[in-house]
């Protein structure tokens, strides 16, 4: 195992203070660093993707577990540091300088699959989540999520319905995978210490129902709780479809977003993913009863 200097000895060596600019706040606890590199099991020889890896904290232990890391970065100023990383550990740390949110992870990852741990930067973690979670094609290529955020974005990715943190994040990330908080971290563990605290949650894909477009439910969700204190009716009925579905599928249209279950809005999306001519009789006999 490589002998490495002191996080805080590389920060001040290589002048890395943290830019507000880019939501940095960097993890120094070696210990804690373990623990969280340990959640997703074995990392032997598994290839890792981590986005803002900064210095390097996290980085380290993955290398330290066995993990092939390639690692984004867009902090010019991280990648010397990055770069000794590397040479302490040769032949299983990758630097791509870059957007995560701009390359195509996939490809990078040259079609294998992999695990993606990261503390995020605050500024870019919801974003990222989503688009991870999103797409047409499923299983994804990752084979788990551990990622950091403020604690409150990570209960509204655990929360279950009819809850005040329940919305349209806990929906996506909850329909076709299992999302749970796996470690609380308080903000006194970071450099600097951030206003808030922070959670990691940990998800792994799932079954995906069948009949179901993402685009669809992405759509229903983005305007149920984009609107969430007003009645369905109201928030989704610039959906084509959406008021005749709920009626399909047996959900008042006076009842809020935050009361349906995951599983009502994938039976929604469900209808709105079928045929259009489906829908269109759908609506013909809701029009028929109430005449």
């Amino acid at each position: 195992m490589a002998d490495l200097p002191p996080l805080r000895e590389v920060i001040a060596r290589h002048d890395l203070a943290a830019s507000k600019a880019l939501g940095q706040n960097f993890l120094l606890d070696e210990q804690l660093l373990a623990r969280i590199a340990a959640i997703p099991g074995d990392l032997a020889g598994r290839a890792v993707l981590e986005v803002g890896p900064g210095p390097g904290g996290l980085t380290r232990a993955l290398l330290r577990a066995g993990a092939r890391v390639t690692a984004i970065e867009m902090d010019r100023r991280c990648l010397p540091a990055l770069a000794e990383l590397g040479e302490a550990f040769p032949g299983q740390l990758r630097v791509v300088e870059g957007d995560a949110l701009k390359l195509e992870h996939d490809a990078l990852m040259a079609g294998e699959r992999y695990a993606v741990l990261s503390n995020l930067p605050y500024n870019v973690g919801t974003a990222l989540f989503t688009r991870w979670l999103g797409g047409e094609s499923w299983p994804p290529c990752w084979t788990s999520l551990t990622l950091m955020f403020q604690q409150e974005v990570a209960q509204r990715i655990v929360s279950p319905a009819d809850t005040s943190a329940y919305g349209r994040l806990a929906v996506l990330a909850q329909w076709r995978s299992t999302a749970q908080l796996a470690m609380k971290v308080h903000r006194s563990a970071f450099t600097p210490p951030p206003k808030v605290m922070s959670a990691i949650v940990h998800v792994e894909p799932a079954a995906m129902p069948g009949g179901v477009s993402p685009r669809a439910l992405e759509r229903l969700t983005q305007a149920a709780f984009g609107q969430r204190r007003k009645m369905l009716r109201q928030s989704v009925k610039g959906i084509p479809g959406a008021i005749e579905a709920l009626a399909a599928v047996g959900i008042e249209a006076e009842r809020r977003a935050e009361t349906l279950t995951v599983g009502d809005f994938v039976a929604i999306a469900r209808v709105l993913s079928g045929p259009q001519e489906t829908i269109a009789s759908t609506r013909a006999n809701s029009d028929f009863k109430r005449n």
